[in-house]
């Protein structure tokens, strides 16, 4: 029986999007069980660069990468950037993304409809392509990609190129864990329902949030370190070795599928 976080000391993690929210609780997770941790934020990555830095006080190998992935470019270079000072790279977290913003039909503009698909979309296709050669050359390995409960229910209103682009991660995840199960790398994602993050604190109103807390059966929103257990389930080899083209729910109840 393999304990859980056994087989993930050593292993070299790059959690993307991981400078606030379920990805710093992830990266956070992977640090605390003896993971070497790349740490990825956006813009000038001071926040991944503090909890890297805290982190690495306690005694573990974490370290920070920056790039905008609504650049593919700085998408790729966060993933060399990672492998190159991690040695090489065993598992890949797509957590990086946003909705950008709650937008009706009639106002989606061609330059939203482009961040929303680069954040979303583009940069999971590019850092997956980009990390394969080094996951090749570890041996196999495990993506866990973030996605949503909007992937299955379409959202709430405003939010239909955001649901759309998680809906396209969940069937890429699908299609990939076929593609490279010949390279021993296990392609999985986890779908988190409403959790209490800044992401619905910009997007939602409190008054739809305890709206829906009231509906979900297990009676609150989710947080983010609800979440963390699925990450590293499905990171684990020892727990999940026969698992992969799975998108696992975490909500509460609210989507029981």
């Amino acid at each position: 029986m393999t304990l859980l976080g056994e087989d993930l000391r050593g292993k070299r993690v790059l959690v993307t999007g991981s400078s606030r929210g379920i990805g710093a609780a992830v990266g956070t997770a992977f640090a605390s069980l003896g993971a070497r941790v790349a740490l990825h934020g956006s813009g000038n990555g001071d926040a991944a660069a503090r909890l890297a830095l805290a982190l690495s006080a306690g005694g573990t190998e974490v370290y920070a990468v920056t790039g905008d992935f609504r650049n593919p470019r700085a998408v790729e270079s966060a993933v060399d950037g990672a492998v190159q000072t991690l040695g090489g790279l065993d598992i890949l977290v797509n957590n990086a993304g946003t909705m950008v913003g709650r937008v009706p039909l009639e106002r989606i503009g061609d330059d939203f409809l482009d961040e929303v698909i680069d954040l979303n979309l583009r940069s999971v296709v590019v850092a997956c392509r980009r990390a394969l050669p080094a996951l090749r050359a570890s041996g196999g390995g495990a993506i866990v990609n973030t996605v949503s409960i909007s992937a299955r229910t379409g959202g709430s209103p405003g939010s239909s190129i955001y649901s759309a682009s998680k809906a396209f991660v969940s069937t890429f995840t699908r299609s990939l864990a076929a593609e490279l199960a010949p390279d021993r790398i296990r392609v999985n994602a986890v779908s988190p329902g409403t959790i209490d993050t800044d992401f619905h604190q910009r997007y939602s109103t409190p008054e739809k949030l305890a709206a829906t807390a009231a509906r979900i059966p297990l009676g609150r929103l989710g947080t983010a370190e609800d979440c963390v257990g699925a990450y590293l389930f499905l990171a684990s080899d020892g727990l999940s070795g026969y698992i992969s083209g799975q998108v696992i729910e975490v909500n509460g109840g609210q989507l029981m599928a």
